[in-house]
């Protein structure tokens, strides 16, 4: 078969495609580093950390996390118009709500850190908390510049901002968290307080987050200088009937970003409420310090590993966003059903070997990956691993009600999944023994209702319904027996070797067999194939070796 003629229908996976590799490989390059960090700050520094970065992540939320989302679908409504120069305004607007917003939440965790971290009990927290303020401006207006250029279908701009920033801030983590570590040491010693050497550590670890933010923002702003001078060109071709007028545009962003933050912000309060429960009924029960060690194995170690595939949903649905308000503007529904089929198959062929992977190779990643306590982040990770897929689905379900404009019912359903959740939490931390498990249990829990939830509402909204097949039953047949060849491997593996050929060796042979399964029983077309970033190449690589 010839390779098919390139197409917009395609684009946005080929986009998503690259935002996603870019997403992974920033993952990648988190995880990585976050090893010498957690080798230097500790299990407990690395408690203080997660207790500072829940409440920035919640900050974030509120003034700006939605801002790339909600700039990308209105620009890209305008731009199906040939509004150029309302889409220009929109961008403006974008700005200037960003400084505001931004500017606002970032004042209020420089002056409140310390409000802020009693609530979570963990009131060493503060200090990394303050290193975590600017950070919430300059990745603001850098959302802006993001969500401008995706809103124009083009995602390389955020991938290569993504991985110029991960790289930075993984530079200046380690370097920083080292030297504030030993910092801590010494006022340790002077204040007789033992906790401020990790606490010292997890705030040097933070302002990497800040410098890699700027990195990226300088990047974009250069970027988009150079291209100005080609898009006021396109002024000339600007069909636009009415002139939007600046306070439209921000009534416009501000009703397009309120409804996401709502959706968004309760999906990802759940992490700040565990935080806050786990802490406050661990407390009760007479645990000390050493919850504050726990919950750094779980975010440090387990739940960090179990984050780096989820990242492709979240780049699929940004990709996704802005082609479905495309769909939804021109009323093209069956584009839009169309769309959503093929972002939802692109990531279940993805997450489901990967949870595999992760469930059936714990003990070996983490104790190739972690020093001090990988026992306990393995059984972690283990019984984690089957949110890889969950929340892949909620994640990318949500950025698709938001794509064609019911933006109400991911805020709906993420409150009834936010309720079940704390409902599972509370229960299972007061009356049971499980201490961090309830936890893992109850995230469990809220992403599998957002799943069910947000499923329901595609189908009522744009009467959508998820061919099964080739989108869960192949994939999920393939990753058995991937898990089955890569467990095999791993258990011979161990009786003679350590754990760097442990886990490499599987993973090779994994991807080899699940490749095979998946194109042999039919998940993936050849002409799909094509639609993919090296679409092209696997498919001459498939065929050479006879599996097409």
């Amino acid at each position: 078969m010839s390779k098919p003629v390139n197409s917009k229908k395609s684009n946005f996976i080929v986009q998503g495609g690259l935002l996603g590799m870019a997403g992974i490989i920033t993952r990648i390059i988190g995880m990585i580093y976050r090893i010498p960090v957690t080798n230097i700050i500790g299990d407990k520094g690395n408690g203080y950390y997660a207790s500072a970065y829940y409440i920035y992540n919640i900050m974030l939320l509120i003034s700006s996390y939605s801002l790339p989302l909600a700039i990308s679908k209105v620009v890209s409504a305008r731009l199906s118009k040939r509004q150029y120069r309302n889409a220009s305004k929109v961008f403006k607007g974008g700005l200037i709500f960003a400084s505001i917003t931004g500017g606002l939440a970032g004042l209020v965790v420089l002056f409140g850190a310390d409000i802020l971290a009693d609530f979570l009990a963990e009131p060493l927290s503060a200090i990394a908390l303050r290193i975590f303020a600017p950070t919430l401006l300059i990745v603001a207006v850098m959302g802006v510049f993001r969500g401008y250029f995706q809103g124009m279908g083009n995602m390389v701009p955020t991938a290569v901002s993504q991985i110029i920033e991960q790289i930075i801030n993984a530079i200046v983590s380690i370097i920083a968290a080292r030297a504030l570590f030993d910092y801590g040491i010494k006022t340790a010693a002077l204040l007789r307080n033992e906790d401020l050497s990790f606490a010292y550590g997890a705030a040097g670890s933070t302002l990497g987050t800040s410098v890699g933010a700027f990195a990226a923002l300088v990047f974009l702003v250069g970027l988009y200088f150079l291209v100005a001078g080609r898009l006021r060109r396109k002024f000339a071709d600007d069909e636009t009937v009415f002139e939007e007028s600046y306070r439209a545009v921000m009534g416009i962003i501000m009703l397009t970003v309120f409804p996401v933050v709502l959706s968004t912000a309760i999906y990802n309060i759940n992490d700040i409420l565990d935080n806050y429960f786990f802490n406050q009924i661990m407390e009760h029960k007479g645990f000390g310090v050493e919850k504050t060690a726990i919950w750094g194995v779980y975010t440090g170690k387990a739940k960090l590993l179990l984050n780096v595939p989820i990242a492709l949903a979240n780049s699929i649905s940004a990709s996704a966003v802005p082609a479905l308000a495309s769909c939804v503007a021109s009323d093209n529904m069956k584009g839009a059903r169309k769309r959503i089929s093929a972002a939802m198959r692109f990531t279940m062929i993805i997450s489901f070997p990967c949870a595999v992977g992760l469930f059936v190779l714990a003990d070996p990643i983490i104790n190739l990956l972690f020093s001090g306590e990988t026992v306990l982040a393995a059984a972690l990770m283990r019984a984690g691993a089957v949110t890889v897929m969950t929340y892949s689905v909620s994640t990318l379900s949500n950025g698709m009600l938001q794509g064609i404009g019911r933006m109400n019912l991911p805020v709906k359903n993420a409150v009834i999944s936010l309720v079940l959740h704390l409902i599972s939490l509370i229960s299972l931390m007061y009356f049971t023994d499980m201490g961090i498990y309830a936890v893992v249990i109850s995230t469990i829990v809220f992403s599998l209702c957002m799943c069910f939830l947000n499923s329901l509402s595609l189908r009522h909204t744009i009467s959508y319904r998820q061919e099964k097949g080739r989108t869960f039953v192949i994939p999920a047949i393939s990753s058995a027996v991937m898990g089955v060849v890569i467990f095999i491997i791993w258990k011979i593996l161990s009786f003679f070797t350590g754990y760097v050929l442990q886990t490499m060796l599987p993973i090779t042979a994994g991807i080899v067999v699940y490749f095979i399964c998946i194109l042999k029983f039919g998940a993936v077309r050849e002409d799909e194939l094509y639609d993919i970033p090296m679409g092209g190449k696997i498919v001459r690589m498939a065929k050479s070796f006879g599996f097409l």
